[in-house]
């Protein structure tokens, strides 16, 4: 019954995990096939022959050399500004004392339930009336800092004795002295984790960049796979060599600092 049951483990594992993987090997897979096999049915899954060719052809048919500048640009302005506002206010919170606190931690938990999907269009309102569309400005004003982080960095300061903030101002250390000094070496593993996500989430991002950008001067990578569209269909086969473009950074940064991401999940059970 035991070997049945590991065996049925297994099966399962396995499919799960064919499941999670199929798309991203066929989108490379797809990536390297001509028009046509890439639109075939029943679809083809090994290219006849390896077009390394459609690759040159993304560089040719759109600027993603621009769109990787902006994506870097924005994701790490958007991942430094996050980290500082995340420390900052988390540091206020547990080791400074004022008025209205645990109203402040009630309402920054309340906010949590909040989907991003219900503001969107309060925050585009808020950047079109500002005039401030199809600017760089726009793409990370509404990310400059993050509730869930702060919540989370809140949690990992906790852990640390209050005694070390005291003992830095018995000795003359102002507050950002403390921070730079003490707080963010002991804190740094947390940090990493706050920052690689940070990233991640902002070299993904889809929805926002499309809504305030229309020039190309200021798309981002996923925004220019829309450039392999055109009313005579879509270049499939180009679509799949720029997605996988857009992807491997990401997969790079992430098998880099993997550890430092599983430790900072395991750690405080962080799921966002």
């Amino acid at each position: 019954m035991k070997k049945v049951s590991t065996i049925l483990s297994y099966t399962f594992i396995i499919a799960l995990a064919l499941m999670t993987l199929f798309p991203f090997i066929y989108m490379i897979l797809a990536g390297l096939m001509t028009y046509s096999e890439a639109t075939s049915m029943p679809p083809t899954f090994i290219p006849k022959t390896f077009q390394f060719t459609n690759y040159a052809q993304v560089f040719e048919k759109a600027p993603f050399i621009r769109y990787f500048f902006n994506t870097v640009f924005v994701s790490l302005a958007i991942t430094v500004a996050t980290l500082v506002t995340s420390v900052l206010a988390s540091f206020a919170l547990t080791s400074l004392q004022f008025k209205g606190k645990k109203i402040v931690l009630f309402i920054m938990v309340a906010l949590l339930m909040v989907p991003y999907e219900s503001i969107i269009f309060t925050n585009y309102n808020t950047i079109a009336r500002l005039g401030l569309l199809n600017t760089y400005t726009a793409l990370i004003i509404p990310f400059l800092t993050s509730i869930f982080y702060i919540y989370y960095l809140n949690g990992y300061l906790k852990a640390i004795p209050i005694t070390f903030y005291k003992a830095a101002k018995i000795d003359g250390a102002s507050d950002l002295e403390y921070i730079w000094r003490i707080l963010i070496p002991m804190i740094k593993p947390a940090l990493v984790t706050v920052g690689i996500l940070t990233f991640i989430s902002s070299w993904n991002s889809f929805l926002w960049p499309l809504l305030v950008t229309n020039d190309k001067t200021y798309r981002l990578l996923n925004n220019g796979l829309s450039a392999f569209t055109s009313e005579s269909g879509n270049d499939v086969h180009l679509q799949m060599a720029a997605a996988t473009l857009t992807v491997i950074p990401i997969l790079i940064i992430y098998f880099i600092f993997r550890k430092e991401i599983i430790r900072g999940v395991t750690k405080n059970g962080i799921k966002g």
